[in-house]
């Protein structure tokens, strides 16, 4: 929580093309009474607008580990949010791998017991992988609350992908309740 008893939210992205949609999730958890806080993967900083975010939030977008002796510049998180989350961090994630600044964000917040909610956006293929499979059924079993619809992916129909942002506000608001 923030001095001003605000919750924390990061909201961390990878690459995907839901991630160029952030801001407007951002502004919503802020309006929802979130103090937001972006975190990128290295391909997900291609997809978003850093400089927005950063300006919407408040808070540098971080996508790198910072130097030991550097001062944290963000926030210790209250909860967090992995969207779009890609086939290969829902994987790492479930084997507890932290060679990113997100994983490592993450796996702390999974050993923590603080809520987090993923939305793995992979394609058709990749979904039906048995890594996939096993890694989404360990996250739930941990407590992730994992929103993944395998009929509204890239390449599941001929009907165009739809990202389940409405749902995923539906799961940050109940994580007020």
């Amino acid at each position: 929580m923030t001095a001003d008893n605000q919750p924390v939210l990061y909201v961390v992205a990878c690459g995907g093309p839901p991630a160029a949609q952030l801001d407007a999730f951002a502004g919503f958890a802020q309006q929802h009474g979130w103090d937001v806080c972006v975190i990128a993967t290295p391909d997900g900083t291609k997809f978003l607008d850093a400089e927005r975010l950063a300006e919407l939030t408040g808070h540098p977008v971080r996508s790198q580990y910072k130097r030991p002796d550097d001062p944290d510049v963000l926030p210790p998180a209250d909860a967090f949010v992995v969207a779009p989350a890609t086939f290969s961090t829902v994987n790492r994630l479930a084997l507890g791998i932290s060679d990113t600044l997100a994983l490592g964000l993450l796996n702390e917040g999974l050993g923590a017991g603080l809520p987090i909610i993923a939305v793995p956006w992979p394609n058709a293929a990749l979904a039906r992988h048995p890594a996939f499979q096993r890694s989404v059924g360990l996250l739930r079993e941990w407590g992730v609350r994992v929103i993944f619809d395998p009929a509204r992916i890239p390449g599941a129909t001929g009907d165009p992908a739809v990202f389940p942002w409405d749902e995923l506000r539906a799961a940050l608001t109940d994580l007020q309740s």
